[in-house]
C-alpha cells in the first residue's frame, strides 16, 4: 500500500484480507439473530425509521448487528469494481 494511502484505503485493504465465506457467514448470523420472535436487526431498523431508537442498548444492538452486513456489502463492491484480467 502507498504511502498516506488513507484510512479508508487501509481499511479496505484489511477488509480484503478476510476471509469471504467468514465475513457471509457473521454477517448472515448475525443479520438473523435471534430468529424469534424477530430478528433484532429488523426490530431496531423500524425502532429507527418510527424514531423509536433512543435507548443507548437499542443503538449498541443496531451497531453490533448492522455492522458485519455493512462490511460485507463493502467488501462486494470493493471486489466488484476491481478490474477483470
Amino acid at each position: 500500500m502507498a504511502k498516506g494511502a488513507g484510512f479508508w484505503a487501509s481499511c479496505g485493504a484489511w477488509l480484503d484480507r478476510v476471509p469471504l465465506p467468514w465475513l457471509l457467514a457473521i454477517a448472515a448470523w448475525l443479520a438473523v439473530a435471534p430468529l424469534f420472535p424477530e430478528p433484532h436487526l429488523w426490530e431496531k431498523l423500524k425502532m429507527l425509521a418510527a424514531g423509536t431508537l433512543e435507548r443507548p442498548i437499542d443503538i449498541f444492538d443496531l451497531l453490533m448487528h448492522a455492522t458485519p452486513v455493512v462490511l460485507l456489502a463493502w467488501r462486494l463492491a470493493r471486489q466488484a469494481s476491481r478490474p477483470k484480467h
